[in-house]
């Protein structure tokens, strides 16, 4: 009874949960090891917009790789607050090519949202994000915010998955009836078109993109601790990852999706099997954070035709691209959901580098240069 009435606390305030351990999360790799569907290739259906009235942040990011060596990123917010209040947001970040100019950030609420019927399309003021009708490419056009005004299309170049039958990760005492939820889709190898037009002119982001959509269905920091995530983008493969570990009240539990993929084919998903290390870090002497220097990225999974497949990055990451202090910078309503949570300082740190993707399908040995794109976010510590 008491472990409810905290976790009652926990939903309105914000504040610490109770340890519940990791019979309380039920991963996206146990459903996919249940069902035997290491991963599944996304429907229209699972392209649309859930926009819950409870506590959520739904969010699709759209990463761009130029082919002038241009990194920008665009997205919209969906979230909600214990289903008191709806705000929406739209980012764009042009990343700065030159040290000693700052990067081009514009965050802007959105008035008067709206979906298409499917829910497969968001509009608001000024804004629209369009799935097309053959489901293969996503139009996004933004003029809130005169010092980025976007108009881009990103096409598939191959299939856009989710991990197990629903990409789900599940969180609950009763996981039949789970109080919580995170979802992940991707399409993780992509061909971009269109402009950002910023004061200095146009920018064009003609060259490779991903796209994720992500749903944190509860408090972000009551679901992950810690987040890493990972894009390779080369001229034959792609390689995507996203991990994130929970918070004690769920056991620490790693959570995981990999994913290796190249023109017009899925080559591998897993759930299980991938692993990110730090392998060497320095203190943050701004939050204490261990800001990653060098990271390692192992994939392994088995492929289509039952080979296995493996692929590793291990990258020095250089001086990081920027440090985000999410409390200052991202919109108001995550302040309100964490501010009460004791030990939250979340932070994300981005790198951009070039390196080597080594791929070894059974037999075959493949070895690809290309662009690495990584961010380390610390949210809460590990241990309570």
């Amino acid at each position: 009874m008491f472990n409810w009435a905290k976790q009652q606390l926990a939903n309105v305030a914000g504040t610490q949960e109770p340890i519940y351990g990791p019979t309380a999360i039920k991963s996206v790799a146990q459903e996919a090891k249940e069902t035997s569907t290491p991963y599944s290739e996304l429907t229209r259906a699972d392209h649309k917009w859930l926009a819950l009235d409870k506590t959520c942040v739904e969010n699709q990011v759209f990463y761009f790789f130029a082919e002038d060596g241009t990194i920008a990123f665009v997205q919209v917010i969906y979230s909600n607050v214990a289903g008191l209040r709806v705000t929406c947001q739209f980012n764009a970040k042009i990343f700065s090519r030159d040290p000693a100019k700052p990067h081009l950030w514009c965050s802007n609420p959105l008035k008067n949202v709206a979906f298409n019927e499917e829910r497969t399309s968001f509009y608001a003021d000024d804004c629209a994000v369009e799935l097309s009708e053959d489901g293969n490419s996503y139009t996004i056009k933004s003029m809130n915010d005169e010092r980025a005004l976007v108009n881009l299309k990103v096409t598939r170049a191959a299939p856009g998955f989710q991990a197990g039958k629903t990409g789900t990760t599940l969180f609950g005492t009763d996981l039949k009836d789970p109080w919580g939820q995170m979802r992940h889709a991707f399409w993780p190898r992509c061909t971009s078109e269109g402009t950002i037009t910023t004061k200095d002119g146009d920018v064009s982001l003609k060259g490779q993109a991903i796209y994720i959509y992500a749903l944190q269905g509860m408090k972000p920091h009551h679901a992950a601790a810690t987040w890493n995530f990972a894009t390779f983008q080369g001229p034959n493969h792609s390689a995507i990852m996203m991990e994130f570990i929970t918070p004690p009240s769920y056991g620490n539990t790693v959570v995981n999706v990999g994913a290796i993929v190249k023109d017009g084919e899925v080559i591998a998903v897993s759930s299980e099997n991938n692993k990110v290390t730090h392998k060497a870090s320095k203190k943050d002497t701004a939050n204490d954070w261990p800001e990653p220097t060098q990271a390692e990225y192992d994939w392994s999974a088995t492929g289509k035709d039952g080979k296995p497949v493996k692929a590793v990055i291990d990258a020095t990451l250089g001086d990081r691209v920027d440090r985000i202090d999410i409390m200052a910078e991202v919109p108001g309503f995550v302040k309100t959901i964490v501010k009460a949570a004791a030990g939250t300082k979340p932070y994300i740190y981005q790198y951009s580098t070039k390196t080597t993707l080594k791929l070894k399908i059974g037999d075959e040995e493949i070895s690809e240069d290309g662009q690495l794109f990584t961010e380390a976010t610390f949210i809460s510590d590990l241990a309570h």
